[in-house]
């Protein structure tokens, strides 16, 4: 059977969490986690955003700020729920748990979620954004001209991002979302290539994919060493605080490079694509079949790929395919 070789937007993307898989589709969302006892655990809701039905979030190099926030806000709570399977039993709720419950009348974990938010934008900003300046900032008596400290700038602002998700890999439990970060890519490259979402071929898809936050954790670097050119102050206090000031418009302009990566696959976008799939070696790791399984439990949850595979391939998954196996599945 003939078909377009070429990848076709589907629209749901995800993240690793604690042994598991979040997948959205528009506004549904649903987290697969492995539990303890080797059971999937799927929970399927909705999430409509900070600012849903406002049609600033449809603008474009503004919409970006938005779904960055949305996606830090849904990040932290996938993250917490995917843990909550694993902390002690017997644990009881402190006395701090009763009073905050109590002083935010049951809003306690919403206002958490907030606050780690919060304080997970500033570390990002700190390390990436201001500790890269002030390093930098050191070569001045050696370097003199603007634009080449820029660029400086933005190669230490790089390695910095290199370095922590190289060095975190080394933690045990950093390495399995690693490796589920790869399950989540691998379902979403195999329906997009229009094979059936089977173990089979989630595995032997490609654990890279243009969309994938770490390249745009890459283009937000990129994009700032051309933002930056622009600041042209004498004041230190005033140079940091411009920085910080452009990151929106930073996050705004990578969200639209990446989304164009998602639906076009020309020379611009793939030479711009190259750098963030190569970092993406390091933030994803092959899974195993296992992780592969909860990856597609968290994809059938919130989205209906036989359907996307008739509407965007022409064909219609034929059940016997997918009870065959992997000989079935190559013929496709």
């Amino acid at each position: 059977m003939s078909r377009k070789k070429c990848n076709r937007y589907s629209g749901i993307g995800g993240q690793a969490v604690l042994e598991g898989i979040m997948m959205k589709n528009k506004e549904n969302y649903a987290v697969a986690v492995r539990k303890p006892n080797g059971e999937i655990d799927v929970e399927l809701e909705n999430y409509q955003g900070v600012l849903h039905g406002h049609k600033i979030v449809e603008i474009p190099f503004i919409r970006g700020i938005f779904n960055f926030i949305d996606s830090m806000m849904l990040g932290v709570r996938t993250l917490n729920y995917s843990a909550s399977f694993y902390e002690e039993e017997d644990e009881a709720e402190t006395k701090i748990d009763k009073a905050m419950d109590k002083v935010t009348r049951g809003n306690g974990e919403k206002i958490l979620m907030t606050l780690t938010t919060i304080v997970s934008v500033v570390l990002a900003v700190g390390i990436f954004i201001i500790l890269p300046y002030f390093i930098t900032s050191l070569f001045e008596g050696f370097v003199r001209n603007h634009s080449l400290m820029t660029i400086l700038e933005g190669v230490i602002r790089i390695l910095i991002f290199i370095l922590y998700v190289w060095g975190i890999s080394a933690m045990k439990d950093i390495k399995r979302m690693y490796q589920y970060h790869g399950a989540e890519h691998k379902c979403i490259n195999c329906i997009e290539k229009g094979r059936p979402l089977t173990v089979h071929n989630v595995m032997r898809s490609s654990r890279l994919h243009k969309r994938c936050g770490t390249s745009f954790m890459f283009l937000v670097m990129f994009v700032s060493i051309i933002l930056f050119f622009f600041i042209r102050v004498d004041n230190v206090a005033l140079r940091v605080v411009l920085r910080i000031l452009l990151m929106p418009v930073v996050a705004g302009i990578s969200y639209e490079v990446i989304r164009l990566a998602g639906r076009s696959d020309n020379i611009f976008v793939r030479i711009v694509s190259a750098p963030g799939m190569l970092i993406q070696r390091l933030t994803t790791k092959e899974p195993d079949e296992s992780m592969a399984e909860v990856a597609i439990a968290a994809v059938e949850a919130v989205f209906d790929w036989k359907k996307y595979l008739y509407d965007s391939f022409g064909y219609e998954v034929d059940d016997s395919w997918l009870e065959d196996g992997p000989k079935a599945e190559e013929d496709l």
